[in-house]
């Protein structure tokens, strides 16, 4: 059986997916089982090829999402305390929600 190799297709435009990578990594678990279970040997390969893939899709997207949010929260410090120190009460806010969005994205893509 081949896999659709759309989380490798995700990766090579520079945008992977955490949706994604986990529903190939489900999807290539599921044929794998079956491949054992009927002994298609082409099954186990493309199960273990396609739960690979979607587990390294899923990493890459964390990681991803996680560094941008580390981004976020650094600019945002940054706002906050210039808009603090120079009395822009609209930078300083902007900065304090820009800071806290980096800290949610960092907390949901953290590696557990």
């Amino acid at each position: 059986m081949s896999s659709n190799n759309s989380s490798a297709n995700n990766m090579a435009t520079g945008e992977p997916n955490k949706t994604s990578g986990q529903f190939h990594s489900a999807k290539g678990t599921v044929v794998e089982t079956i491949g054992n279970l009927t002994g298609a040997t082409t099954w186990q390969q493309s199960g273990k090829e396609e739960h690979a893939q979607g587990e390294a899709e899923y990493n890459a997207a964390q990681a991803k999402g996680y560094a941008e949010g580390t981004i976020d929260r650094a600019a945002g410090k940054k706002d906050a305390v210039v808009g603090a120190i120079t009395g822009d009460r609209s930078q300083e806010t902007q900065g304090n929600l820009r800071h806290d969005k980096g800290q949610a994205k960092q907390e949901l893509n953290q590696s557990v």
